[in-house]
């Protein structure tokens, strides 16, 4: 497996500054590194030591975050979806991850889908011929994202099917799945809609092997599968990083 270092959070206490986080992810061998917002952070530095490492940039938030399940903010987001493309051809990341949004209270569950589709159709066209990616994301909403409408990966796929673009494809989180009490198995059939996958042990979003999930069996399912993608690291370190980072060692073997 080829795993990618979310640099919001491994190699954070170690390193304040973050470009040098990626410096530390590649000293700790790792493939890529990833983050959220691009408007807070130094792209400049940031580019710079990914052309000195030679690290791939896997993957950055699509900025500003707004709830594609209501139409009055699709406006606001395709011009998020511009700005994001610009900040992803900058620094070489070929894929930006957008959110669908809390719930809309008093309308139908099968309006707010529609609204997703619709925008994400869009989104495409702004994205047609750059090579860059847009990963919708589900989430769980029963303990870290409350509210949060699309905490289905089997909907989250549904979406993906229905905009039927090769710009717009699935980031699939193990652990948001798990802890909606999905198996991986629902990726079954359509895996090639997942442009990437995110890894945290459940309970407590810490390193694989701190909680109690099966995270190397459903790693290996996925390399069965045929998933050669990037697996973003996107935990909480319980001590330093580089030691969190053994797990590779148990699912190499």
């Amino acid at each position: 497996m080829r795993y990618s270092a979310c640099i919001e959070w491994l190699f954070a206490t170690e390193e304040p500054d973050v470009a040098n986080r990626v410096r530390a992810a590649k000293a700790a061998g790792l493939d890529a590194v990833e983050f959220w917002r691009f408007s807070n952070k130094d792209c400049d530095a940031i580019k710079l030591a990914l052309d000195e490492t030679g690290l791939t940039l896997a993957g950055i938030l699509c900025e500003p975050i707004a709830p594609l399940t209501n139409p009055e903010s699709h406006q606001w987001f395709l011009e998020g979806v511009r700005t994001s493309l610009a900040a992803a051809l900058q620094l070489g990341a070929k894929v930006i991850i957008a959110q669908a949004g809390d719930h809309q209270p008093g309308v139908a569950r099968a309006a707010q889908h529609a609204a997703i589709v619709k925008v994400l159709k869009e989104a495409a066209k702004i994205l047609e011929g750059s090579d860059v990616v847009l990963a919708l994301e589900p989430l769980n909403d029963r303990v870290d994202h409350p509210g949060y409408y699309l905490t289905s990966t089997e909907e989250g796929l549904d979406i993906v099917d229905e905009v039927g673009r090769p710009e717009i494809k699935l980031l699939y989180d193990i652990y948001h799945a798990a802890v909606m009490g999905e198996e991986i198995e629902v990726l079954a059939g359509r895996l090639d809609r997942v442009v990437h996958v995110h890894l945290a042990d459940t309970p407590g979003r810490g390193e694989p092997g701190s909680g109690r999930m099966d995270y190397a069996e459903r790693l290996e399912w996925l390399k069965a599968q045929g998933y050669d993608g990037l697996i973003g690291l996107e935990y909480k370190p319980g001590g330093p990083t580089v030691e969190t980072l053994r797990f590779r060692e148990v699912v190499a073997g």
